[in-house]
């Protein structure tokens, strides 16, 4: 059981901060560890365990503490009396700073910049970018995401990463998508080679050659791909990538296959090939939950090393470039690792969906 102790005060504004420096990649590890140990005394931990958890003293856990009830954020990051440049800019400042990065929008504008924070706030922008970085906070960056509303999200997510953490004996594991609608794109002028000084260079114009769409089933175990070349992603095609499946996975092994839930995987012909063949199982990932399949993460890879610098005059040259992308790749394959457990997926998850309702709420 953690030890605790009388809880430091500390603001919601300080919170803030301490909490955007702990999670910040770019602040110094010195200030990183102080964010946490601070935090750690404001729930009431006994300075004792807080330096067993963050590999600090005892000693200096208390004086980071009492340096915190006397001056709170101001001094933050000060060295020792007549060593190095001291700081000039309050608590105040950094907290106002947070609060409209965070909360507000400059006019006409999705998101600051340095240059407007720094003309709003009367600071200067390297001031600006300085104080973001130690938080952590990059506003011209947004993620994609999509929280699911499967309603056998949990039973599903549980599934899946059972079968990456602990997949079932005389079994292979396959992760399976489609790529469709990959397009043959030649440039109109022929591209010019990287030399020293100068990268290589190509046209951004382009011209379409027809399209195919690449099935591949990904081995989480040894990293090999089973990958296909067909016309189209109806259920036909999904069925002549099973038998190719079946072809190529040695008799004797189960087959666990992860994909999603369109509809191609479900069709009735589809059905009634698996009752024939036992050794078959479907595993669905939820709803628009991609990033469950590690097979996405193989097709972003084939589009950063294969595809996007590609140049292919015909359907036949893209679909040849893809064969040899797949060959290299099986030759000296390499598994992705997954560490993510199903309870700390569905934790992130139940957050996230919390942090939605908030959202929406005040709305």
């Amino acid at each position: 059981m953690t030890s605790t102790a009388a809880a430091m005060p500390i603001s919601s504004t300080q919170r803030e901060v301490l909490e955007g420096v702990a999670r910040s990649s770019a602040a110094a590890h010195r200030e990183v560890v102080r964010a946490g140990v601070l935090l750690d005394a404001a729930a009431g931990v006994a300075n004792t365990v807080i330096a067993d958890r963050h590999g600090v003293t005892a000693v200096t856990v208390r004086a980071w503490r009492k340096a915190f009830e006397v001056d709170g954020l101001a001094n933050w990051g000060k060295v020792a009396p007549g060593r190095g440049r001291k700081p000039t800019i309050s608590e105040e400042k950094v907290a106002e700073i947070l609060e409209l990065t965070t909360k507000t929008t400059p006019e006409g504008m999705t998101h600051w910049s340095c240059r407007e924070m720094a003309k709003r706030v009367g600071v200067s922008k390297d001031t600006v970018q300085r104080i973001w970085s130690e938080l952590g906070i990059k506003p011209h960056r947004v993620d994609s995401f999509k929280v699911s509303n499967d309603p056998q999200f949990t039973e599903k997510v549980i599934d899946v990463v059972g079968l990456y953490l602990n997949p079932p004996e005389q079994a292979v594991v396959l992760c399976m998508d489609e790529k469709s609608q990959i397009q043959a794109l030649d440039r109109t002028q022929a591209s010019l080679p990287m030399v020293p000084g100068r990268a290589g260079t190509m046209t951004h114009d382009y011209k379409r050659n027809g399209t195919t769409t690449l099935f591949a089933a990904l081995d989480v175990l040894t990293g090999k791909v089973i990958g296909q070349c067909l016309p189209r992603h109806r259920h036909e095609e999904f069925l002549k990538f099973l038998k190719t499946i079946d072809r190529e996975v040695p008799k004797g092994l189960e087959v666990h296959l992860i994909l999603d839930n369109y509809s191609t995987h479900k069709h009735a012909a589809i059905k009634h090939w698996l009752s024939s063949h036992k050794r078959f199982h479907l595993h669905f990932t939820p709803t628009s939950s991609s990033w469950l399949n590690q097979v996405e993460r193989w097709f972003r890879d084939l589009t950063e090393k294969n595809l996007r610098r590609g140049i292919f005059g015909s359907v036949p040259d893209l679909i040849a470039s893809i064969e040899d992308y797949l060959e290299v790749n099986n030759e000296d394959p390499k598994p992705y690792t997954w560490t993510a457990t199903a309870e700390s997926i569905l934790t992130k998850v139940a957050h996230a969906r919390a942090a939605l309702d908030t959202v929406q709420s005040q709305n």
